[in-house]
């Protein structure tokens, strides 16, 4: 479905000049849980996932759609300025009579999930806002570079028979452009010392497990902290058109059986051959960091890193916005 963006001038003079864009995929891996939790989320706008790791019909990727199911992304900021910390990204979610939604179901400890990453998928950003009384949500965002972004809003309405949805929206940042390459695929990343290695495969229209696992100056991380509800968060995009991928890990904090790292399962279905960007964000020591890798679905991952350090993503990775 599709819904006009209230765009200005200025932002559509911008878009035009972005020119091509770039998208990528993504999957990591939280501890492995010898059995599949007795609930688990299921994301009807992301790719098909089976609950018992078996295979599933890929469904329509999210966050290609700024409308779905009744509901739409506005949103109030569809331009900023590179590398200015003050800016304030705004928006809404309104129902299929035009009302702002107010009312909906925690999942992994928030309302909603906002990602923005941008179309080279070089930067990336997990972010937390915040939601006002008559329905605006607003955070705090900061983007170095000049170029085109993509906003996915990930959420479940607390409304009879709503369903999890990811909608998708453009972003604009003004200042000098200039593209980066995708890096190349590696099974391992680094960052701020911790090495996380991804073993499995994303397999075009089938589930399969990934599995991550964190070290840090060569030993195992066996004392993950919870971070929204679980030892891990990943995020996937498709390079391209940024198709986007929720998926969840196997298991949860407390279940009697997941161990805090230092593996990380999930199981996740590529709705498609290609690449794609995953980011993976992990909490150690008080700390929420975020590696990242490239995988090419249907094909194996080169276990050693690539020269141009694909675990790399401009800082930082998450913000808890408003502290919501």
């Amino acid at each position: 479905m599709k819904t006009g963006l209230k765009i200005t001038a200025f932002a559509a003079a911008l878009a035009g000049a972005f020119g091509t864009a770039y998208g990528v995929g993504q999957t990591f891996d939280p501890v492995v849980a010898e059995r599949p939790p007795a609930h688990e989320e299921r994301h009807p706008s992301g790719a098909g996932e089976s609950e018992h790791g078996g295979t599933a019909a890929a469904q329509a990727p999210g966050g290609l759609q700024i409308s779905e199911g009744g509901y739409t992304l506005d949103l109030d900021t569809p331009a900023v300025t590179a590398g200015e910390r003050a800016e304030l990204l705004r928006f809404t979610v309104r129902d299929a009579d035009g009302r702002a939604v107010d009312e909906y179901r925690r999942e992994h400890d928030k309302e909603l999930h906002l990602i923005v990453a941008s179309r080279d998928l070089v930067t990336y950003r997990h972010l937390h806002p915040e939601r006002a009384p008559d329905g605006t949500w607003s955070t705090p965002v900061d983007l170095p570079r000049a170029g085109g972004y993509r906003v996915f809003a990930d959420f479940t309405p607390d409304r009879p028979g709503a369903e999890n949805l990811t909608l998708g929206a453009d972003l604009a940042a003004s200042g000098p452009y200039s593209p980066r390459e995708l890096p190349r695929p590696s099974a391992t990343a680094r960052v701020d010392g911790y090495d996380v290695k991804l073993t499995g495969a994303l397999t075009p229209g089938r589930a399969g497990e990934l599995r991550l696992t964190v070290s840090r100056d060569g030993k195992p991380v066996t004392d993950l902290q919870p971070y929204l509800g679980a030892y891990g968060h990943l995020v996937a995009l498709r390079a391209g058109d940024l198709a986007y991928l929720h998926v969840h890990p196997e298991g949860e904090p407390g279940d009697g059986t997941t161990r805090p790292g230092p593996h990380v399962s999930f199981t996740a279905t590529a709705p498609s051959g290609g690449s794609y960007r995953l980011f993976l964000d992990f909490k150690h020591d008080g700390v929420v960091r975020t590696a990242a890798f490239t995988v090419e679905a249907g094909k194996a991952t080169p276990e050693k890193p690539a020269s141009t350090s694909p675990g790399h993503t401009e800082s930082p990775g998450h913000s808890d916005g408003h502290g919501h």
